[in-house]
């Protein structure tokens, strides 16, 4: 009877594992769920190129899983990988040419470009069964309404960190980025569709209105924003929040909680405006001129697996699109650990599609280009006023300095020859 028993265990516990299609890897220490056998030694000794923003994967630091080192020691894969800060600064590097990678991971309008300008390949999704765990709502989303080129790698909105000492009662509109009683304690957008984007839910206009008109009232009410700004920024603005430099800043929710983490920032709140706010995904592609498809589909599906995705997700507090993350207990609880609202504020809103950034015509995106460079050369004549204004006091102390120095070396040279 006992050895009936034990044989119902074990045979459960075989098909069990069978089941999960989970595999463990003693090269990494780790086990995967990669949805059907995959030789991962297939490309062993390609070089991968990896194109991503900056400070958006698990990097092994604070105890971390490092993605990229993990994914080597499976595949025997060498990756060289590389940031930027913005959608634009990425296209701006692929239309000149100098993007020789395989692997990016850009917003949704800006892959619904790519995809129009013939940038992007077409992926072969049975080399990426992870995908399977992608929640379907985002899915056949309208910069890839086909989910033929790209595979969601984080989920985000746009928010304001804003500092509680300084500003005790909490916002609730874009308003306050406006507001003179904060005036150079403010930070915008240093990229043009999320800094108009502000602007236009400021508004009440369409953040995908084509309307020239529109672009100008946006235009017009940041160049009244520059009174009370401090500084454009991306990255910067870790520094700046938490140091306190700055008061207030709108950025992505999952930066956010990275902000509010680190020791001595918990004076840091963060608010969604009433107006409406970005929501958007960010998800991996392959570069239609990529040298190493299938080891990109193979990198992006590892990507994609249950366990390198919840590792992002811990590590960067970004909404997970992976399904068997954001049902995870123990992920759940690490979010509530560290924040009160942090699911809430993560998972909370019912529809990615609203609020989204469309992939606009070519006509709007030249003329949204050039107000930008005018907002750009507005504040850089502003910058060259106050350093020319900078440079003269600083000369004017000099000579002042040096009429002062000799004076006081001419009467001590009196004083010494009486």
């Amino acid at each position: 009877m006992k050895k009936k028993l034990i044989f119902i265990v074990l045979a459960a516990l075989i098909a069990a594992f069978l089941l999960t299609d989970c595999a463990y890897y003693p090269k990494t220490e780790l086990e995967f769920c990669e949805g059907t056998n995959i030789d991962y030694s297939k490309f062993e000794g390609t070089v991968l190129k990896v194109y991503n923003w900056g400070y958006y994967i698990s990097d092994g630091s604070d105890g971390s899983i490092d993605v990229n080192k993990e994914f080597e020691m499976l595949t025997g894969i060498d990756i060289v990988y590389d940031n930027y800060d913005s959608n634009e600064s990425l296209y701006a590097k692929i239309k000149n040419g100098g993007a020789d990678y395989d692997v990016i991971i850009p917003s949704d309008y800006m892959i619904a470009r790519l995809i129009n300008e013939g940038y992007l390949a077409k992926l072969n999704f049975d080399n990426i069964p992870n995908y399977k765990y992608i929640d379907n709502k985002y899915k056949n989303m309208e910069y890839d309404i086909n989910n033929e080129y790209s595979v969601p790698y984080n989920v985000g909105t746009v928010g304001v960190i804003y500092n509680k000492n300084a500003i005790p009662e909490k916002p609730t509109s874009w308003s306050v980025m406006w507001d003179e009683q904060y005036k150079g304690k403010i930070l915008n957008f240093n990229n043009p569709r999320d800094a108009f984007a502000i602007a236009q839910f400021y508004l009440g206009l369409d953040i995908n209105s084509t309307n020239e008109a529109d672009w100008d009232a946006a235009y017009e009410a940041l160049l009244d924003q520059k009174n009370v700004l401090q500084s454009y920024v991306m990255d910067e603005v870790f520094n700046k929040m938490e140091s306190g430099e700055a008061w207030l800043a709108p950025y992505y929710a999952g930066d956010f909680f990275t902000m509010y983490e680190n020791e001595g920032n918990d004076n840091l709140g963060f608010f969604y405006p009433e107006e409406g706010t970005n929501v958007f995904v960010d998800a991996a592609c392959v570069l239609a001129n990529s040298k190493n498809k299938e080891a990109a589909e193979l990198y992006i599906n590892f990507l994609a697996d249950p366990v390198i995705a919840k590792a992002n997700a811990e590590y960067l507090y970004y909404a997970s699109p992976n399904e068997a993350v954001a049902a995870d207990e123990e992920y759940i609880q690490g979010l509530l650990d560290t924040h009160p609202d942090a699911y809430e504020i993560l998972y909370g809103y019912d529809n990615p599609k609203n609020d989204a950034f469309a992939d606009l015509p070519d006509s709007t995106k030249k003329y949204m280009t050039k107000k930008w460079t005018q907002l750009g050369a507005s504040v850089t004549e502003d910058n060259d006023n106050n350093i020319i204004y900078a440079v003269s006091v600083l000369i004017i102390a000099m000579f002042v300095g040096w009429f002062i120095f000799n004076t006081i070396r001419k009467k001590k040279r009196a004083q010494y020859y009486k």
